[in-house]
């Protein structure tokens, strides 16, 4: 797979991410989204499609003045250990700069793979009391087990 490879999703992609993501969610990696949250920011989302299949996608969603959050980084089994992810994170990064973010950040159960792309630990009680309005809806909250990964631009 190639960087041109990743586009953005249009709106006959959101069945397809609802599918992959919410596969994860099942496992309890990540959180489940509904298909209205899909569609309503889908301009978020960047896709990776193989012949009519979705099998990889990943979301950049601004949250504040110079925040942006990278959210629902998934990638189908068959197809991990290809570099998806990385260059996932690659275009959310490209577009986080073009909409001028001062800093990105992931909520993450694997902290090492967001270091290896420049990012690094941080703390999640800094954080704006905007990102939490998703967490609440996680079956572990408050007790949340991920890693808050920042990456400054």
């Amino acid at each position: 797979m190639t960087q041109e490879q990743i586009i953005k999703a249009t709106l006959e992609d959101a069945a397809g991410i609802r599918k992959l993501v919410n596969y994860f969610a099942s496992k309890n990696v990540m959180l489940p989204r509904s298909l209205t949250e899909i569609y309503e920011n889908i301009r978020d989302f960047w896709v990776v499609r193989k012949e009519d299949e979705i099998i990889a996608c990943c979301a950049l969603h601004p949250l504040w003045e110079n925040l942006a959050e990278i959210k629902s980084l998934a990638v189908s089994e068959k197809h991990q250990k290809e570099g998806l992810a990385r260059m996932l994170i690659e275009k959310c990064i490209e577009e986080a700069v073009l909409i001028k973010a001062a800093e990105v950040f992931a909520l993450t159960y694997t902290p090492g793979f967001f270091e290896k792309l420049g990012f690094e630990k941080g703390d999640k009680e800094k954080m704006p009391h905007k990102i939490w309005s998703e967490c609440i809806k996680c079956p572990l909250f408050p007790d949340c087990d991920e890693e808050l990964m920042v990456r400054y631009l």
